[in-house]
Formats: C-alpha cells, sequence, structure tokens
C-alpha cells in the first residue's frame, strides 16, 4: 500500500522528537548511577584542593552530587568516541559551562550497563583539578542507593535575604543549608555538577587558591570552590549585611541553635 507524503513525514517528525540528546543521554546514566554502580580498582588523583597525598585506590568511584535537571540547564553537552576503559566499552560526554567560569567535566560512561566508569575535572584554563578512573572492573554492577536531597523551595529567595547584596556565580544557585559545627551556617550552590560552600561564620578563614572571604559587621563571609579568584570575591562584594535567621527555618531541628 502506498504511504501518503503527509503521514510519512509525520512519522519522520516523531522520529526526530524522539531521539535522545547527548544532555538526554547523559542525564539517564547519572540517574541509573543512583541505583547501580561498577565495582574494581579505582585511581583516584585530587589536586584542588591540593593534597600532601593526592592519588589514593577506592572500589568505586567517589560519589559526585550531579543534579541532572541542573547539569541539563547549565552545560553544554557533547558526545565522542573513546577508546576502552579497563576492558571496557565506553562513550566520552564533554560538559562545558555555558555561562561563567566553572570548572568543565569529562565523563566516561559503560556502553552496556549505562553507568560512570571514569570522570574528571578542569579548572577553566584546562588545569586537572580530580581525576577518578577505573583500572580493573569486576564482571558485573552492583545495586547501590544514593539519594541527592532535592532543593528546597524558597531557599533562594531566603539567602538573598539573609546576605542582601549577594551575587551568586553565574550557572550557580543554592541547593541545601546546614548549621555548621563549629559555628555558622553553610550554603551549598550547585550548577549540576560543581559544587561551592558559601559560608557564614564568626571567624575569618586563611586565604588559599578557590577561597575568597570578606568581614560584613561582626560575621565572616566565605565562598570557597573550583572557581577563579575574580568571580569568588565579586560575590561577596556587594553584600551589605548578614541576617542568618533568614535561612533559620531551612536548618533541621537538630541544627537549631536554640
Amino acid at each position: 500500500m502506498k504511504r501518503r507524503p503527509g503521514v510519512l513525514l509525520g512519522g519522520l517528525l516523531l522520529l526526530g522528537v524522539a531521539h535522545a540528546s547527548d544532555t538526554d543521554d547523559l542525564v539517564s546514566a547519572l540517574r541509573q548511577a543512583r541505583t547501580l554502580a561498577a565495582r574494581g580498582t579505582v585511581e583516584v588523583s585530587v589536586l584542588f584542593p591540593p593534597r600532601a597525598v593526592p592519588t589514593r585506590q577506592a572500589r568505586v568511584l567517589p560519589a559526585v552530587p550531579f543534579r541532572p535537571a541542573l547539569l541539563a540547564q547549565h552545560f553544554t553537552v557533547t558526545r565522542a568516541q573513546a577508546p576502552p576503559l579497563a576492558g571496557r566499552d565506553v562513550t566520552r560526554f564533554d560538559l562545558t559551562p555555558k555561562v561563567g567560569q566553572a570548572a568543565r567535566w569529562t565523563l566516561w560512561i559503560d556502553r552496556v550497563w549505562n553507568v560512570p566508569l571514569a570522570y574528571e575535572e578542569r579548572t577553566a584554563d584546562g588545569t586537572l583539578a580530580r581525576r577518578a578512573a577505573f583500572t580493573q572492573v569486576e564482571p558485573q554492577p552492583v545495586r547501590r542507593q544514593v539519594t541527592v536531597p532535592a532543593i528546597p523551595a524558597g531557599l533562594r529567595a531566603a539567602l538573598l535575604a539573609a546576605l542582601p547584596g549577594l551575587r551568586l556565580p553565574p550557572g550557580f544557585t543554592s541547593a541545601g543549608v546546614r548549621a555548621r559545627p563549629a559555628g555558622g551556617t553553610e550554603v551549598t550552590l550547585s550548577d549540576g555538577a560543581n559544587v561551592l560552600a558559601l559560608v557564614i561564620a564568626p571567624r575569618n578563614v586563611r586565604a588559599a587558591p578557590g577561597v575568597a572571604s570578606r568581614r560584613v559587621g561582626d560575621r565572616f563571609v566565605w565562598l570557597v570552590g573550583n572557581l577563579p579568584d575574580e568571580p569568588l570575591r565579586a560575590a561577596l562584594a556587594g553584600i551589605r549585611a548578614v541576617d542568618e535567621e533568614a535561612l533559620g527555618t531551612f536548618l533541621a531541628p537538630a541544627d537549631s541553635k536554640e
């Protein structure tokens, strides 16, 4: 039976809509990794922040709190061919921030299990900050349960009320908050892959790469993470006051100072 051109065109359009993008495929793997993981021998190197012993071994890839929805919003994802890794066929995904100077990521995803077998984080200028990769993989993956807490509704507005004049680095949003055992409050900022710590504390922090701080009244505000100094300092430069009580409703009862 001869098909009508309109029916054929409609079918092709449907196929186009159904075809998964590179971002969709990476997001699928990251979600799969919350319930399934490869196991074997992993070489882990952390070069930022500097450590006395930067390289160690592990049985599984160290967890990174990827947030797929934010990642899809803030990164351009491209797929590339890659040679086998630890004897497994993999696909490489490169993540480039759409705005700002956040770190870039590359992930190697197992083609059969659809879970990461390696990742690396590089600064905006290409310097390696962190890499973890399997050198040997067991024949079967293992089940696990990894939970990334949802972003509390209203947290961004509360943070801006607590620190009027704060300018979040491009691409980042507030993702969580906790009371610090040493005093003060820590807010986690995320762009889907990278994480910054925004801290309100009674004392200052020692100067170091990836650390900006300033005094506001009788409190100190720090911003710590893998960003160049300029955007870290710019985020804090306009803060006019500190009102930690604006964040109080987001702290768990056990964390409350009352």
